[in-house]
């Protein structure tokens, strides 16, 4: 284990933390020169929310204990009694986790995370009946099921796996002789079991990069247990998670502003992306980056409660200052495993991933997290496993069974079938992405370029501005009229995912996307739910904004020192919604700006700042006097809309030209949609398969080695 040292050089004092050793220290001292964060203030951020999660206790939340005992032991003026906590006030957790419910492995990874920092301190009949939980869990789907029981888990997302993976682990570690209950196995053979299929997703990530990629939902999960491995696990596994974890982090730190992942999602909700406050990575933002002054919302957040808990992770200095950062940057990410639907069909077809064969049992796992399911490649492998597996007759399989009937169960006829339907029933495919965000101090634009254009996507979020944490705006295609209730639903399709993708492109501070459906809308049937309104729409929230403007098919709107200019080929109306109906998250004022005449429209933003422009009404003249030409392409052979071919010269960012099937181009140059490189941006260029990952800002440097698995980080003080 190498120590950490203080080079003297001759242009300034460099003081580098480095661990490539057996365990992730926390980065040593508490000087910002030693790479990392600087420790009073990373121990005042952690201190920070967790007065705030202990302002009130609730018995019944493991992870409101888990914040007391915490902070009971970093607080000698706090003081909390576990005693007053027993088996009866997780009664709800148990029952949960006892069902085999959706979910009830995020439960568990709570009671984990309590059980490993505080397992002494618990009652001891509180501290059995967790342990029975930990011995009775089904951690795989491929596990021996119970007579009787219908085992409802997800089992196969990037962040399902990661975290089942780190219970099995961190519970057999815990347990190490002890009998699991489903398979007999001791816990010294689950922790083996489980230690590898976290290396094995570990390896996936580096190679390939998140397939749910910026999720403003689901990073916070993939967060939780790498926090907890680092924290927790052998020096090995913990090394490894802390390499992972950081980049995470980086990905956040990139794609915020003023707390707000307000960028493209691979998954995501509405209830979620409305504003930044109810996102789940808030909290975890806020406590890293303090780059919002709305207070936290949630006293049991699981991912901030983890890191303000955390004693041997610190936040690299580099990933601070690139959240920070008020200079503007345009950054370039590519993640993803690829995929082609609409490559040529063949009964036999080879997957572009050797390690992963479409039709090898093996990599069920691999091709299920990225949402291939009812990908033609994978239908035969999928309906053999949901046959092996029993999974028919789980709630989250159900729904495939309308698709199975029509096909009497065939895989060649499914394949088939799936082929035909490939834009409408891949609903929830990751395959790889490309992904362009731009960001100044007051205005972040963001999109998914040309990502599967024209196909269904059931929790995608293809494009977003953002200008503070409730100022935004972005389109969709709904899939539904709005349902009425008290709260936005996941799987109401009005704002959340779109019934086709656009085709997008973005340059700078400007994007062009392309809305053109590649299927029929279905009317009633299996099909049904793989649909699509007659309009496209916008969210734009006007009362979260300090000025709103008008001017022909333009809507412009200012927040603080921020700008953002929509403009619609369709021209446009606001619709109203009755809050005593349909919910509005409190809005008032229109938000909802619809575009009526067809699915198909073509939709230009562009934002700005006061840095660039100066006053809004200088933006306000420069973007509405731009040129924009738009040429409707007509209906196909089969009455579908082609799509545009559409000019924008854009005051910032040149003449732009780009099309529903052809090429984009900028001042008559073309530019690649689909650049390979993993990171590019002034922080550091990676390329797709390089192993190491570097970058830099403002004189701190973060080394990542993803093939040794090390961290080095460093800051230069002149």
């Amino acid at each position: 284990m190498r120590r950490f040292g203080v080079l003297l050089v001759v242009m300034g004092l460099v003081v580098t933390a480095c661990h490539p050793g057996s365990w992730p220290h926390e980065g040593g001292g508490s000087g910002a020169g030693s790479g990392y964060v600087d420790g009073r203030r990373w121990s005042d951020r952690q201190d920070d929310y967790l007065r705030f999660a202990t302002e009130v206790l609730t018995p019944s939340s493991p992870v409101s204990v888990l914040a007391h005992l915490t902070r009971a032991r970093r607080d000698r003026r706090f003081t909390f009694d576990p005693s007053i906590i027993g088996p009866e006030d997780f009664a709800a957790t148990f029952a949960k986790i006892d069902a085999f419910r959706d979910t009830s492995d995020f439960d568990l990874l709570a009671l984990v995370a309590l059980w490993e920092s505080h397992r002494r301190d618990l009652r001891p009949d509180l501290r059995e009946a967790i342990e029975q939980r930990f011995l009775g869990f089904r951690y795989w789907y491929t596990d021996p099921l119970p007579t009787g029981i219908v085992d409802d888990k997800w089992f196969w997302s990037e962040n399902h796996r990661i975290i089942f993976h780190t219970l099995e682990y961190l519970t057999g570690r815990g347990l190490p002789r002890e009998r699991f209950a489903i398979t007999g196995l001791t816990g010294r053979q689950h922790a083996a079991r489980g230690r590898q299929r976290i290396e094995a997703w570990l390896d996936e990530k580096a190679d390939w990069g998140f397939s749910e990629w910026h999720s403003d939902v689901y990073y916070q999960e993939d967060i939780e247990a790498l926090t907890l491995l680092a924290e927790h696990a052998e020096p090995r596994v913990a090394r490894r998670a802390t390499v992972m974890l950081d980049l995470f982090l980086y990905d956040l730190a990139l794609h915020q502003l003023k707390g707000n992942n307000g960028v493209t999602h691979g998954r995501s909700y509405m209830k979620d992306k409305s504003r930044a406050v109810d996102q789940d990575v808030f909290g975890l933002t806020k406590l890293l980056f303090a780059t919002t002054d709305q207070p936290y919302r949630s006293r049991t957040d699981k991912g901030a409660t983890y890191l303000a808990a955390a004693r041997r992770y610190r936040l690299p200095e580099v990933i601070r200052r690139v959240a920070t950062t008020t200079r503007p940057y345009t950054d370039r990410t590519h993640m993803g495993a690829p995929l082609d639907l609409d490559e040529p069909f063949t009964f036999d077809p080879v997957s572009g991933v050797p390690e992963a064969p479409y039709d090898d049992p093996e990599a069920v796992s691999f091709w299920w997290e990225r949402g291939a399911q009812t990908a033609w490649q994978t239908v035969p492998l999928t309906l053999a496993t949901i046959d092996q597996y029993d999974l028919l007759e789980t709630s989250l399989f159900m729904p495939y069974k309308p698709l199975i009937d029509l096909t009497g169960g065939d895989p060649i006829v499914a394949q088939q079938l799936a082929y035909g339907l490939r834009c409408a029933i891949n609903v929830g495919l990751l395959t790889e992405v490309d992904t362009v965000t731009w960001r100044s101090a007051d205005a972040m634009l963001s999109s998914a370029q040309d990502y599967r254009p024209g196909c269904f996507g059931e929790q995608y979020h293809a494009w977003q501005a953002t200008l503070d944490e409730e100022a935004i705006v972005f389109t969709t295609l709904p899939g539904n009229e709005p349902r009425a209730g008290d709260r936005w639903v996941d799987a109401d399709k009005y704002w959340t995912g779109t019934g086709a993708m656009p085709r997008s492109a973005q340059q700078g501070a400007a994007a062009i996307h392309l809305y053109a459906p590649k299927y029929a809308p279905n009317g009633p049937g299996p099909l049904a739910s793989f649909t699509y309104l007659d309009f496209t729409h916008a969210y734009f929230p006007t009362e979260r904004f300090d000025e709103i403007a008008q001017v022909d098919n333009w809507t412009l709107g200012r927040r603080g020192d921020g700008y953002v200019a929509l403009w619609s080929w369709r021209p446009t109306t606001w619709r109203s919604h009755d809050p005593a109906v349909t919910f509005t998250n409190g809005l008032t004022e229109p938000f909802d700006l619809v575009a009526p005449g067809g699915a198909n429209n073509a939709w230009i933003v562009e934002v700005g700042d006061a840095s660039r422009w100066g006053s809004f009404e200088a933006f306000v003249d420069a973007v509405t006097a731009a040129p924009v030409s738009v040429t409707d392409l007509g209906p196909d052979v089969d009455g579908l809309a082609q799509g545009f071919d559409v000019s924008y010269r854009s005051p910032t960012e040149g003449q732009l030209d780009f099309s529903t099937e052809g090429p984009f181009s900028v001042d008559g140059s073309s530019v690649d949609l689909h650049p390979t490189a993993r990171f590019d941006n002034r922080f550091g260029h990676t390329a797709a398969d390089d192993t190491r990952i570097t970058i830099s800002e403002g004189g701190a440097t973060l080394r990542l080695d993803t093939e040794r698995w090390t961290r080095r980080a460093t800051v230069r003080r002149r």
